[in-house]
């Protein structure tokens, strides 16, 4: 049974569902450091914004974002003047938002930096016969000392996710970068480098999965990169006039809320952890984390997935014991039960769909553990926003987390306030509509 909390909304029609599709979009007045490097599949700024004002959140208050991937949530406190920590397990996510939450850097020296860095690069390429520019009909030739990966990390990588010679000129400027390292620029030309990599340079295309489209057997590489670069010196510009909040970010698991955060120091939680289907989140990052360095083996990419909430069987392992924190809540229990049902009465039999039911009950049970340790740094009455959706990926057995979610904090001892509806989605599989919605949660604090 639904709770008085749920604010339930009818289905949308045809012009809700074009409301629902403008939603997540980032607004043009938005882009000033988000559109620096963001996960496709981020919130919006708005969507931070309305909660920073209806939580009330001034100066004097501190967000807290466990989830925070590329710091969409970090860079808006900013903007407003408000103190924010992320945490974050996946390292080239954690890299981007940490170098988004810095404005330090002066603007002209940055972009002087990097444009004797295009020199260089423009230069060794042009000593083994490549240049740089579009290539219409006639293709660079390949050169005698031809830069790539390893076999190792390039098994790590989608096939064909990028196409050798851009590759060769990417790790040129890499090095190049890396060779004239300085403290003030390094971090924000890598990570134009990712940005320009992933949406200029690579083979990649971003739909509802991450893949491959439009072989580039030749594309530019240092002008893309310079203009990411330019992009963001324009940005820091106009952010030297805006009074900025502080902002730290932490490598670590949400589900262990780090000692580096003071006990009873949170105001507000603003996050939107992973949902429960079969996306694995680091193969939106692949390709630029294993460029910069950032996973090298699949001893690398293990030990990350480790440290994330189970949201995918991508994720799973033998020793993991987050289900156990979901034996209390029997509703967990039967839609696993049903999954797992559903699973034996269509005849599935891979290794992926016997493991649905169970992460399932991984990811409820994780996100439960992630509530239960996120108590210790709440400021009583402190106020929580959590996007979550409803997904169906399981065997079209229809998951409806908020719902879900809202029942487990409720037993922790949060106050459930709403579940305000963000936008609608129509299941392509199962043609139900789908939540995506905003849990929102009190904590009243020990007494």
């Amino acid at each position: 049974m639904e709770q008085d909390y749920d604010r339930v909304c009818e289905p949308a029609g045809p012009l809700q569902a074009t409301a629902n599709a403008t939603a997540n979009r980032m607004l043009d007045g938005d882009r000033g450091c988000h559109d620096w490097y963001r996960f496709v599949l981020s919130f919006p700024p708005h969507l931070v914004r309305e909660y920073i004002d209806r939580f009330g959140l001034t100066s004097r208050d501190t967000v807290l974002d466990p989830f925070c991937g590329t710091g969409t949530t970090l860079v808006e406190c900013k903007k407003q003047g408000i103190a924010s920590v992320g945490l974050e397990a996946n390292p080239l996510a954690c890299f981007a938002a940490r170098t988004k939450a810095n404005w330090t850097p002066d603007p002209d020296a940055l972009l002087s930096h990097a444009r004797a860095i295009a020199a260089a690069t423009l230069e060794t390429l042009a000593q083994d016969g490549v240049e740089d520019v579009q290539a219409l009909f006639r293709p660079s030739p390949m050169p005698k000392n031809m830069r790539t990966l390893t076999r190792e990390q390039q098994s790590l990588l989608l096939k064909d996710s990028i196409s050798p010679l851009p590759l060769h000129k990417t790790l040129v400027l890499r090095d190049e970068i890396q060779s004239r390292f300085d403290v003030q620029h390094c971090d924000h030309e890598l990570l134009a480098l990712a940005k320009a990599l992933v949406f200029s340079i690579s083979n990649l295309h971003f739909g509802p999965e991450v893949g491959v489209r439009n072989i580039k057997t030749d594309i530019p590489v240092v002008a893309p990169w310079l203009q990411e670069v330019r992009n963001t010196s324009d940005d820091l510009c106009a952010l030297q006039s805006v009074s900025h909040g502080p902002a730290s970010v932490l490598l670590g698991d949400s589900r262990e809320i780090l000692k580096e955060i003071e006990d009873n120091s949170i105001s507000a939680v603003i996050t939107s952890p992973p949902y429960p289907n079969e996306k694995d989140y680091t193969r939106t990052t692949r390709l630029e984390s294993v460029v910069l360095g950032f996973i090298s083996s699949r001893e690398d990419l293990r030990a990350i997935k480790r440290n994330l909430v189970r949201s995918n069987t991508r994720g799973v392992y033998k020793d993991d014991i987050d289900d156990q924190w979901a034996l209390s809540f029997q509703r967990v229990h039967d839609l696993a039960d049903e999954i797992e049902r559903r699973r034996i009465e269509l005849g599935k039999t891979s290794g992926f769909e016997r493991t649905y039911n169970r992460v399932v009950r991984l990811y409820l049970g994780g996100m439960a553990r992630h509530l239960a340790s996120l108590r210790r740094v709440l400021k009583p009455g402190a106020r929580l926003a959590y996007v979550v959706g409803d997904q169906a990926s399981y065997l079209r057995v229809m998951i409806r987390t908020g719902e879900i979610m809202s029942d487990i904090a409720a037993s922790l001892g949060f106050q459930v306030e709403s579940r305000d509806l963000f936008r609608t989605r129509i299941a392509t599989a199962t043609k139900e509509w789908l939540r995506e919605e905003v849990v929102v949660l009190r904590w009243p604090g020990e007494g």
